[in-house]
């Protein structure tokens, strides 16, 4: 008699979440440095007149992440100004380096992550994936996903650390 190989992780019922399936993809970066008198200072008034003249169409649909390359002093109005002109042309948008706009996309991505699917499931978030995941996005994912779980693990289906189970009432 032939024995019969059984895949106890398969007949598991869990679903695994990769983080990395949410990393924004279609993202640009916006650098307010080339539009800063000699890459440095902000003229408001030259400011002004090169947001005028610059093709917004670049951002389009996408994400847009407002970086500063330059070792500049840029005043909060500037950014608001920047947002103002991507109202209705971009996706979303967020401020800071690329790295943390990443982050920023990648928590909104999960903020906004439907969660009806997992109700009632036993989740493994997948871990130690080829593209690194910030710290922070782990503790937002556990936060949207607990109160919907019927228990919440770290890891590989074959082998996971449990982070929630509910309690049988």
């Amino acid at each position: 008699m032939e024995e019969i190989i059984q895949n106890k992780v398969a007949e598991s019922g869990i679903m695994t979440l990769n983080l990395e399936n949410f990393l924004a993809t279609n993202y640009v970066v916006l650098d307010i440095q080339p539009f800063l008198f000699m890459g440095l200072i902000l003229k408001e008034k030259d400011f002004r007149k090169s947001l005028q003249e610059h093709d917004w169409t670049l951002y389009q649909d996408k994400n847009v992440i407002i970086s500063c390359s330059a070792d500049a002093i840029i005043p909060v109005w500037a950014y608001m100004l920047l947002s103002s002109y991507l109202q209705g042309i971009a996706t979303h948008i967020v401020q800071g380096t690329e790295e943390e706009g990443k982050t920023k996309l990648l928590l909104h991505q999960i903020n906004s992550m439907q969660v009806d699917e997992y109700e009632d499931k036993r989740v493994v978030i997948k871990g130690c994936g080829e593209i690194p995941i910030p710290d922070e996005v782990y503790t937002a994912v556990t936060f949207k996903l607990k109160p919907v779980v019927k228990s919440l693990m770290y890891g590989e289906p074959c082998s996971t650390v449990p982070i929630y189970k509910k309690k049988k009432i």
